[in-house]
């Protein structure tokens, strides 16, 4: 495993460009990042690839500042071309081994799960880590499947050696349900873009789960 990996996943921010606000994606990941974000995911579904090719190295130098972990969303041309550290893939995604053999053994790549088996064979086709999604109920991720829960978040971090981050309605008030059920962490959307402020809302989310963490140990 990727050293700090786990540690990084505690607070994990996936951009919104809708969601941002006026100060727009940059400003609010810097202000997130500033204050504790230790992984930062870029998705843009109506991008252009230009245009995400640009985001995506803004936000590679944002996250050398910040000492931060930065992967984009499906598309691995786009993480290659960038320089950011990885790809985050969902289920229709190029596959987590194709990607693997693209990018080399050194490239951070996550791979959304909603099953062991699912979970299992992302760990065996080199996945660093995986995602529950979704655990509860959001407006920013509709999906006609229902909710994972905490029983779900339970089993998937049971069924390989990988961290599993939580997404899909994570806040201040459900964060330490899903440390309990044994994900290292939370990806979080509206939480904080949409929050008034960025860096506050980072802030408390980072110190409930860092707080919470020291206690179970």
């Amino acid at each position: 495993m990727r050293t700090g990996l786990r540690e990084a996943l505690r607070l994990y921010l996936v951009t919104d460009p809708v969601l941002c606000g006026p100060g727009g994606v940059l400003e609010v990941c810097d202000k997130a990042l500033a204050a504790g974000v230790g992984f930062l995911q870029l998705r843009d579904k109506t991008a252009f690839t230009r245009d995400l090719l640009e985001q995506a190295k803004a936000l590679v130098r944002l996250s050398r500042e910040h000492h931060c972990l930065f992967v984009v969303n499906d598309r691995v041309d786009v993480a290659m071309a960038s320089g950011a550290h990885g790809v985050h893939l969902g289920a229709d995604d190029m596959p987590v081994a194709t990607a693997r053999r693209l990018m080399g053994p050194e490239a951070l790549i996550g791979a959304s799960v909603r099953t062991a088996d699912e979970a299992v064979a992302a760990w065996k086709d080199g996945a660093d880590y995986l995602a529950a999604n979704i655990v509860f109920n959001t407006p920013t991720k509709p999906d006609p499947r229902d909710p994972l829960g905490l029983s779900g978040v339970r089993l998937l971090a049971g069924a390989t050696p990988l961290p599993l981050v939580a997404i899909g309605g994570m806040n201040v008030s459900n964060a330490r349900s899903v440390i309990d059920a044994g994900a290292a962490g939370i990806a979080v959307v509206s939480a904080i873009m949409s929050a008034p402020d960025p860096g506050l809302a980072a802030r408390q989310l980072g110190d409930t789960i860092l707080n919470y963490s020291h206690r179970s140990c």
